[in-house]
């Protein structure tokens, strides 16, 4: 397929040095970024990202339930 491609002064800079890195053309070097862009996208799109939840521990005595007294509790431990 036959296409015109405007590229970034960036982008065009990074081809060039790796045309003259491995001795590929061109279109060469775009089509084989452009297969790794593509392919890595599609792995993305198959792997979701999931945050596993887990306990923090409070020290007894503590509750999520009064910020004040988990400020007091902190503020103790770094005077210590």
């Amino acid at each position: 397929m036959r296409t015109t491609l405007s590229l970034d002064d960036d982008v065009a800079s990074l081809l060039r040095q790796e045309m003259r890195r491995s001795g590929n053309s061109l279109k060469g070097a775009v089509n084989h970024f452009l297969r790794l862009g593509l392919m890595s996208a599609d792995e993305c799109r198959k792997k979701p990202f999931a945050v596993t939840p887990r306990p923090l521990g409070l020290p007894p005595g503590l509750s999520y339930d009064s910020i004040a007294d988990l400020l007091e509790n902190l503020e103790e431990a770094d005077r210590q």
